[in-house]
């Protein structure tokens, strides 16, 4: 039921040697270090660029006009000589991904369905885009994340519909750059074992991961005795549990700390977004879920600590800035200059930490619940989690009502061991209808009362 504990999935090759002999070997990066970024010889042919360099890392980005998909483009601008724009992946924002077509020239660009596609093409007549192929649907999301051309998939893919392209990334061997939630928390099981069976590198772009991967090269995996993700708490994190039910989405939005989407903004404000970063951990990092314990630190600056069997911890800390962990991602095991402000060491400042209060917030213990229950438990609570808060933005339902949809759905779907990816579709669809069903059921008895 849970991620296998010998292993860590995406502990660094950079000190796997620390192992004792006869452990197992890392299972989600490859034992052997991998050459620096720069020296990296690209799989093509040396010399096959335009421009005759051989070292150029080829990037896939699915998810390319959301606010992870923005800020990795802003990194590779700013390491033009290093990295290269193969395909841009887009749902329905044709506007903006017809400006960065124009800019990082991709070859291939693919949005969400042939309607976009027919936008995508109005709008880039008479534009440079002579070298861009247009494609469009899930098919094509899979053909750019696994073509030879691509060396880094970033996957930032808001929701379900990044599961599949990921998955099959992960199975061409890529290194992937993963922002994408989603993959694991519905897919743990399907995308760690590709992990290990197809030698990929997984590499997490969420702040907290991103922070613990770095923590994690400091000791041996034999040594982790827990890991520490940090949460601000979001808007709501003094507000008392009785008035939770009048927050109006307006006030939900407005996160103190992040300016993220509206989903994963809802999601800050209910605890949901940590419960889902401990789904991920756990199948990251091979941990148990009483080995990953949440706390509320509001200045989110520290992104993740790792306390080892001796007592010692070790934090992550740094701005909040994306650039830093997708870059880190983009170019580990080096660490390269990146454009993110530094923290002044001279001022004052406090660090505040507190427990959760899972009372006032029950989406975080419903994640766990979920994730010692397993099999698709984690994908009907994704679903189920989306549908609730596009109702509350709705306004068909109260804030308090998200976390009453979720464990009404987890009640009603059955939980089964998906065997493949197609087979987690159909309960991420299963889990939809149903958890839709609840909320209209709760949206017509607050009409007729």
């Amino acid at each position: 039921m849970f991620p296998d504990r010998g292993r860590l999935g995406c502990i660094p090759a950079v000190f796997a040697r620390t192992w004792k002999a006869g452990c197992p070997r890392p299972s989600a990066l490859r034992f052997h270090r991998r050459p620096s970024v720069r020296n990296h010889q690209n799989r093509r042919k040396p010399g096959c660029y335009d421009d005759g360099r051989a070292d150029m890392q080829r990037v896939t980005l699915l998810g390319s006009t959301g606010s992870i998909g923005r800020s990795t483009l802003d990194v590779i601008r700013r390491n033009d000589g290093h990295f290269r724009v193969f395909a841009l992946v887009a749902g329905q924002n044709t506007d903006e991904l017809a400006a960065q077509i124009a800019e990082f020239e991709p070859e291939v660009a693919v949005v969400a369905d042939e309607a976009g596609l027919g936008r995508l093409r109005k709008t880039l007549e008479g534009r440079a885009a002579r070298r861009t192929e247009l494609l469009a649907g899930p098919g094509a999301y899979v053909r750019v994340a696994t073509a030879a051309e691509a060396d880094v998939v970033v996957s930032a893919i808001v929701g379900i519909a990044g599961l599949e392209a990921t998955y099959e990334a992960v199975r061409a061997g890529k290194r992937v750059g993963l922002a994408n939630k989603e993959t694991l928390v519905a897919g743990g099981r399907l995308v760690m074992e590709a992990v290990r069976r197809h030698e990929a590198e997984l590499i997490p772009i969420d702040s907290e991961h991103n922070g613990a991967h770095q923590c994690l090269r400091a000791g041996a995996r034999r040594d982790v005795r827990k890991l520490i993700l940090t949460a601000s708490g979001g808007p709501f994190r003094n507000t008392p549990k009785e008035a939770l039910a009048q927050v109006t989405p307006e006030q939900a939005l407005n996160h103190p700390t992040w300016k993220m989407g509206p989903r994963i903004t809802i999601d800050s404000a209910t605890l949901m977004n940590k419960g889902f970063e401990v789904i991920e951990a756990c199948w990251l990092f091979g941990l148990a879920p009483e080995q990953v314990e949440v706390v509320i630190h509001p200045q989110s600056t520290v992104h993740a600590m790792v306390e080892f069997n001796d007592g010692s911890v070790i934090a992550q800390v740094c701005a909040t800035d994306m650039r830093m962990p997708i870059q880190y991602a983009l170019t580990w095991p080096e660490r390269w200059e990146a454009p993110v402000p530094r923290l002044d060491w001279k001022e004052a400042r406090t660090w505040d930490f507190h427990p959760p209060d899972t009372d006032r917030f029950p989406l975080l213990r419903m994640a766990y619940d979920a994730l010692k229950t397993g099999g698709s438990a984690g994908c009907t609570l994704n679903a189920a989690d989306e549908i609730a808060v596009e109702a509350f933005l709705r306004h068909e339902i109260p804030f308090s009502a998200i976390a009453e949809v979720v464990e009404e759905t987890l009640a009603r779907v059955a939980c089964i061991e998906a065997e493949s990816v197609g087979q987690l579709l159909d309960i991420d669809r299963r889990s939809r209808e149903t958890a839709g069903r609840i909320v209209r059921e709760r949206a017509g008895a607050r009409v007729m009362v």
